[in-house]
């Protein structure tokens, strides 16, 4: 039996993004000049190589955490088509093909109603599955962290993936899953809490979201991202015309002004700027570099909301344009993006200057 190779890059991505991801894959394949063909279902992208090589390096070189649309981020297989007597025998010769070792199998399923309904099936599968596969030497404690990934877009088709440490998730399914907080006033309050969690590692908050710290929240109302910060112990400039909740003002870590957030500044430089305002991204995206070239923040949290089409288009336009300013203003700065698992028609941006 000959080995085989992984010639696809497969990536998770929320179900109605998938030409977003597929966008953002082929201007790396691009990069890289590697010849490629797409293909997309729900709450899935791949590309596949059409010269018959590996698709190891650019799936190395394409880092996950660079990633905007993607979830979860692997070098695959072809799909298996499976029949109902005998789902495990073709998974378990694909793996002996493809010689792979790895120390934990994953199975996972698209973000929809029908990956959900694909869990009894996983359940009763993954235990002689994981037998079979120890049994065979594949599934093994030292194997460099290697992770297998079987994607489940149906009960008789399957994908299976690698993923290496360092340039995947640690998430199932590339969703970080947020308890809403009961006594916040909006469910827009999971957006930040996300976005730290995939912006900041977790042993740097105590630093760099530690209590007594300033925050500016530009249109604040009523609050959900203003209550993140006042959790962490900071001090709130809470920008917004509209009303803000009565118990979150009740806490005295709050001063809300009632003024246009697009206008406002600080009298004195602040530690963070975080902003979920409804509008034209080029113009949040204007705003947000002002407060950065004049260095009023340290490090900022914003949503850029984007157009129902040609979503890579904009988000690349308003990220190149921003990395352009601070570059031509001398100002030194870390840019990521990301589009979470709690945002919905938008992407987060989060940008920390440099000393």
């Amino acid at each position: 039996m000959s080995e085989i190779a992984p010639a696809t890059w497969l990536v998770y991505c929320r179900p109605g993004f998938e030409p977003d991801a597929v966008a953002e894959m082929q201007h790396h394949a691009a990069l890289a000049c590697v010849p490629c063909v797409p293909a997309l279902g729900e709450g899935w992208a791949s590309l596949t190589r059409t010269d018959d090589e590996p698709i190891n390096a650019m799936h190395r070189d394409a880092r996950f955490d660079k990633l905007i649309f993607a979830r979860q981020s692997l070098a695959a297989l072809v799909p298996l088509s499976l029949s109902k007597e005998d789902r495990l025998t073709p998974i378990l010769e694909q793996v002996k093909q493809s010689r792979w070792s790895f120390e934990e199998i994953w199975h996972e399923t698209p973000d929809t109603n029908d990956g959900k309904a694909l869990a009894g099936l996983i359940k009763a599968l993954t235990k002689p599955l994981e037998s079979l596969l120890k049994k065979r030497g594949a599934l093994r404690r030292k194997a460099g962290g290697r992770r297998l990934h079987l994607f489940w877009t149906s009960g008789d088709r399957v994908q299976l993936g690698i993923s290496f440490p360092g340039n995947r998730s640690e998430l199932k399914n590339g969703i970080r899953r947020l308890r809403f907080p009961s006594r916040a006033p909006s469910r827009s309050t999971l957006k930040l809490e996300e976005a730290w969690h995939e912006f900041i590692p977790r042993d740097e908050w105590e630093v760099r979201l530690a209590a007594h710290m300033q925050a500016a929240d530009l249109g604040a109302a009523p609050g959900g991202w203003t209550w993140q910060l006042v959790q962490r112990g900071m001090y709130v400039y809470a920008i917004d015309n509209g009303p803000m909740d009565t118990a979150l003002m009740k806490t005295g870590q709050v001063d809300h002004l009632k003024e246009d957030g697009f206008v406002w500044a600080p009298e004195t430089r602040l530690d963070w700027l975080v902003c979920d305002i409804v509008d034209k991204p080029i113009r949040v995206l204007t705003m947000v570099e002002r407060w950065l070239i004049n260095r009023w923040c340290r490090e900022a949290i914003f949503n850029l909301k984007l157009p129902m089409k040609k979503r890579w288009d904009e988000v690349t336009r308003c990220l190149d344009r921003l990395e352009a300013s601070l570059a031509e203003a001398g100002v030194r700065a870390e840019v990521r993006c990301r589009h979470l698992y709690h945002d919905r028609e938008e992407v987060t941006v989060h940008v920390r200057l440099m000393a």
